[in-house]
């Protein structure tokens, strides 16, 4: 039976090549149409001209060759795209493509499906123009568009510089940067970046001198306060450093706190979760070659937040030690290099994570008319409500089942941090008592319509 790997980011690639290498035609299930990632992502056809703008000539160059060389090593693979497996059971993996249910049973499994942004609920972030940072970066990059002429970025993640200067680099100057965290955080933290990667670091000053040769405005050590506007927003309340009150006027905001893994396919799999004091939040708990389980790998950004190249190594790294399990020859020299670097990288984004701090402590001055469930409408207020009842839950599972928090389309993956946070801040407990929104399938939105023959298998098999 041939190795499954869900994700056609830079791990699961990378996890590709070395089963293509060792003469194995491994399936390769990828939710989008193409294969890439997040970070990786590639152009709309309409602005594939602008490749150089965006990411400069070098740097386009590169990834146009990646690309090339992606395509050669999915073709000598079971490549599914716009596949979403969308639960994990028994050894089978339930998926849905282009309207149409089907189940993969396998024998061994890598889960590749990288992170997403984490966010703390702002007041008015339900309203229009309001992204993720990862999303104004889906808006530019996938379909060819800009979230708004007057913007700003804000919140705290490296993704802040990113993604303002790739819409800088196309005319869209008219930006101010909130970062949440104090320069002084930064200069502290970059001690310890630069023993990581000095090479990383520097590309991250050199953003930020391209950003203010644009002549974007960065504020450093903001408090955002909110996103004002009656149906669309309209301008950003935030303060600034001695408390004094100020308000930008925008026509989109992008704002997120760095990235969270997306960690329901692995424990549908039977992967076990620990907390991260590092990270303030909950990873699957793995080994050194990203094993979680007897036939259960997990690599990239899904396993432990490391950025595109330690996603990469990870994919690989894991591959091999499938490969090692079916007694496949392997180098083990390679494999002692990539869990160097592997540990190198995901030890930068430790030391990064105090550059770019996660706000936990908001949690305790967001006002009780916010909204933290934007699916359910469910705000802060009521989630106080249910931890202060007679009940008095702090775990999220049970506070979810009486106000619906993360009940609704995403199923908690943008509102749970924020619920996690009220919860500690009620309580006064370690960070991990509160627990996490346990993953249940479909873990994402599936459609009850169109293969009726696969939904009532059940009932044809006497269930």
């Amino acid at each position: 039976m041939r190795p499954v790997i869900i994700g056609a980011g830079p791990a699961g690639l990378a996890a590709a090549q070395a089963f293509v290498e060792a003469g194995i035609r491994p399936v390769v299930l990828e939710e989008t149409n193409f294969a890439g990632g997040q970070g990786t992502r590639r152009l709309n056809p309409a602005i594939e001209e602008l490749g150089s703008t965006i990411f400069g000539r070098k740097a386009y160059e590169h990834a146009l060759a990646r690309q090339k060389q992606e395509d050669a090593v999915l073709a000598q693979c079971d490549y599914r795209s716009n596949t979403l497996a969308w639960g994990i059971y028994d050894g089978t993996i339930s998926t849905l493509s282009d309207g149409r249910h089907d189940e993969i049973a396998y024998e061994q499994l890598l889960v590749a499906i990288g992170a997403t942004d984490r966010i703390m609920a702002v007041e008015g972030w339900q309203l229009s123009g309001v992204y993720s940072l990862g999303g104004a970066q889906v808006a530019l990059k996938t379909h060819a568009s800009s979230i708004g002429r007057k913007l700003v970025f804000a919140g705290s993640s490296p993704l802040l510089y990113l993604a303002a200067a790739q819409y800088a680099r196309l005319g869209f100057t008219d930006i101010t940067i909130l970062d949440t965290t104090p320069a002084g955080k930064k200069y502290r933290a970059a001690f310890a970046m630069a023993r990581y990667s000095l090479k990383t670091l520097l590309e991250g000053m050199g953003l930020i001198r391209e950003l203010r040769a644009f002549g974007v405005r960065i504020r450093q050590g903001a408090r955002l306060i909110r996103f004002e506007g009656d149906q669309r927003v309209r301008s950003v309340a935030y303060l600034e450093k001695g408390a004094k009150r100020q308000s930008i006027e925008c026509d989109a905001v992008a704002f997120g706190f760095g990235l969270r893994p997306e960690i329901q396919l692995a424990e549908l799999a039977g992967a076990r979760l620990g907390f991260s004091n590092e990270f303030r939040q909950w990873f699957p708990l793995i080994d050194d070659d990203g094993r979680a389980g007897a036939n259960l790998w997990l690599a990239g950004d899904s396993a432990a937040i490391g950025g595109a190249d330690a996603a990469a190594a990870s994919g690989r790294l894991a591959a091999l030690a499938m490969l090692g399990q079916h007694g496949k020859p392997i180098d083990h020299r390679e494999v002692a290099r990539l869990r160097a670097r592997v540990k190198r990288l995901r030890n930068f984004q430790k030391a990064m994570a105090k550059a770019f701090l996660w706000p936990g402590e908001e949690a305790r001055h967001i006002s009780d008319e916010t909204y933290v469930c934007r699916c359910e409408r469910v705000t802060a207020g009521e989630i106080r409500q249910a931890i202060g009842s007679v009940v008095a839950h702090t775990d999220v599972n049970r506070i979810k089942a009486i106000t619906r928090c993360g009940m609704g389309r995403c199923q908690g993956r943008f509102c749970s941090q924020t619920l996690q946070e009220i919860a500690i801040s009620l309580s006064g407990k370690e960070p991990d008592a509160a627990g996490w929104l346990r993953a249940q399938a479909p873990f994402r939105p599936v459609p009850v319509s169109g293969d009726a023959g696969f939904l009532n298998q059940g009932e044809r098999d006497g269930a």
